[in-house]
């Protein structure tokens, strides 16, 4: 049995095991990454051969890492994605490739109605009654997103929300507030089976299903990587921020919100931010714009996401699909009993 992981930003790690008895009776790391001393991998061949095949991959990492010692060094790879090649190999684990992607129109929609449906999608990936999508978010009027566990009172200036025909509305995923203006920003969802990102700690997750943006910005000119736990920047300032949710039905909600072209004085007075989140937003001065992926690329906002789908599809395919009556109906219903009501948003007053 065979597979295979490449290390977002790193070297791909390869994995071939054979089971018998319920045991691993053999197993060969190979890959592109480089590791000192050249003994050492046949220290990781014989940490993992003769255990269980149902060993988790919190356990194969640390098999791994027992076996290297301190005087090993791993560059390009970790103990982390040996075992993730290697529950792969094993089935355990999934692929980019072992998915059909559809890219999900669900066409301009208001806040509320944003949040229903990323989290109807996300059930149904779950529940296995619909592929693992994409969807990129159109928006129908002014918004400030928050995150589940922010208070609102803290976060937002409600009067200066209402001043400025802003709704706020609040998601599942933890992390911070996102402004955002019809037009100025670029938000994107993935949901995805936990497979997917079986054997990857939380964190590690995060720079895993975004890989293929930091190549599509590359691509339109931006040399971006990713800052843990889940910003995206460029040598310029932050451009891009992500949370998750893995949902109890097994599947991994994951979105992104990208600055193209934000109203920073508005925004400040919306959102009560201090000055160490202005600063580190790359914001010195409120009487200004924060526009990273309009002034480093000079293209339109649509430029950037048919390069964004053009270097999805290239990478995993991808099928464009409509947003079906029936999920349209669930994520309207739920939109109305949960995320417009004041008793979602002021959770955490």
């Amino acid at each position: 049995m065979h597979g295979e992981y490449k290390v977002p930003g790193g070297k791909l790690v390869a994995a071939d095991v054979t089971v018998s008895g319920g045991r691993l009776t053999s197993v060969a790391i190979s890959g592109d990454f480089f590791l000192e001393p050249d003994d050492a991998l046949e220290d990781i061949n014989a940490a993992l051969t003769g255990l269980p095949a149902e060993t988790n991959a919190a356990a194969l990492t640390a098999a791994v890492e027992q076996s290297v010692g301190p005087g090993v060094t791993m560059v390009g790879f970790t103990a982390e994605s040996v075992a993730i090649a290697l529950r792969r190999a094993l089935g355990r684990a999934t692929s980019w490739h072992d998915h059909t992607f559809e890219l999900v129109d669900a066409g301009p929609q208001h806040p509320a109605m944003q949040m229903a449906i990323d989290e109807v999608l996300a059930r149904q990936v779950g529940a296995g009654t619909r592929n693992p999508s994409l969807r990129i978010w159109e928006w129908a009027s002014n918004a400030v997103i928050i995150g589940s566990f922010q208070s609102l009172t803290n976060e937002v200036d409600l009067e200066a929300a209402a001043r400025n025909d802003v709704t706020v509305v609040r998601r599942i995923s933890g992390g911070g507030a996102m402004f955002v203006e019809p037009g100025n920003t670029i938000t994107y969802s993935l949901y995805v089976p936990g497979s997917l990102v079986e054997g990857l700690s939380f964190a590690a997750s995060y720079a895993f299903l975004d890989d293929w943006v930091l190549g599509t910005l590359a691509d339109v000119g931006i040399d971006a990587r990713y800052v843990p736990l889940n910003d995206i920047a460029s040598p310029a300032g932050k451009i891009a921020g992500a949370a998750q949710k893995r949902l109890a039905g097994g599947a991994v909600l994951h979105h992104v919100t990208m600055a193209y072209d934000i109203d920073a004085d508005k925004m400040l007075d919306v959102l009560r931010i201090g000055r160490e989140k202005m600063s580190d937003k790359g914001i010195k001065s409120a009487d200004k714009r924060v526009d990273p992926l309009r002034s480093q690329t000079g293209l339109s906002r649509e430029a950037i996401i048919g390069a964004m789908v053009a270097h999805f599809d290239g990478r995993y395919g991808l099928t464009p699909v409509e947003l079906d009556t029936a999920t349209l109906e669930e994520s309207e219903a739920l939109a109305l009993s949960k995320f417009a009501t004041p008793e979602w948003t002021a959770r955490v007053p």
